[in-house]
């Protein structure tokens, strides 16, 4: 069995950050010839499945980086490699010393998804607020009520990039964070942000269902230094166009833009579909 991982900002869905007509017609292609594929994304579970939803991924889904698999046949979440409290007390400082606000992702064991916040401080974060997180089915809670015993899967921001790239520098040497950042919707003035666990990543993950699902080959598509991980355990990496350098060097080959379905025209050309 070979399965396919595909990132999907920047990676699987266009310029609109959705999946095209055309990559639509190629993944229902994949699947008329029993070729597996699933997604593995930076997004949050209720971020990602809006976007991935009716477009027959059956298989285990890997989300916040590999930190939360949700299997739709079971319909059950695994979480892994959380954010312990002195480590979500480290990024809140940081975060607010800067003048930006940290949203707190969590799930509870409910499979419920929560998003604490302390006020905005500029429009672009109420615009996240109000964009994309209320018209998410997470309910959005102040900080000050964040319980201690909080399932964290991540925490996010949005900021002016050079505050941004500060507190990206530092969390990346702290001894057990890891955070990936790159230029926001919005425009370069500001860049997003998401702090993890050091432990957390794609490629654990991708490990872990490789080994469940009994996968011989694993092949990976993505464009974001959170992609080298499955990269460097995938038997075929692939970056579009527009990747990161860092990523278009250590993949097999570049291939088309993202935003001109540079994925869905290799695949259709690599499995003759």
């Amino acid at each position: 069995m070979q399965l396919i991982f595909f990132d999907l900002d920047g990676t699987l869905l266009n310029d609109a950050s959705e999946i095209s007509e055309f990559t639509r017609e190629t993944l229902i292609l994949l699947g008329e010839k029993d070729i597996a594929y699933t997604v593995a994304t930076g997004r949050t579970m209720l971020s990602a499945q809006r976007i991935i939803e009716g477009h027959n991924f059956t298989l285990p889904h890997i989300f916040n980086n590999g930190v939360t698999i949700w299997d739709p046949s079971s319909q059950k979440v695994t979480l892994e490699n959380l954010l312990n409290k002195d480590e979500v007390s480290t990024v809140i400082e940081v975060a607010l010393t800067h003048g930006i606000t940290p949203f707190i992702n969590v799930i509870d064991n409910r499979h419920k998804h929560f998003i604490f916040h302390t006020q905005t401080r500029h429009a672009v974060e109420k615009e996240l607020i109000e964009k994309y997180f209320a018209a998410s089915k997470a309910t959005l809670l102040p900080l000050d009520t964040l319980p201690k015993a909080s399932q964290v899967t991540n925490i996010s921001m949005i900021g002016a990039s050079e505050g941004i790239k500060k507190m990206w520098q530092y969390f990346n040497s702290h001894s057990s964070l890891i955070a990936y950042s790159g230029p926001a919707l919005e425009g370069n003035k500001y860049w997003w942000m998401d702090v993890h666990h050091k432990e957390a990543n794609k490629g654990s993950a991708v490990t872990n269902l490789k080994n469940k699902l009994g996968v011989s080959k694993v092949i990976c598509f993505g464009d974001g230094d959170n992609d080298l991980s499955m990269f460097a355990l995938a038997d075929e990496c692939y970056a579009p166009e527009n990747a990161k350098p860092e990523v278009k060097e250590s993949a097999h080959a570049v291939i088309g833009h993202n935003h001109k379905d540079g994925i869905a025209h290799f695949l259709r050309e690599r499995f003759s579909l």
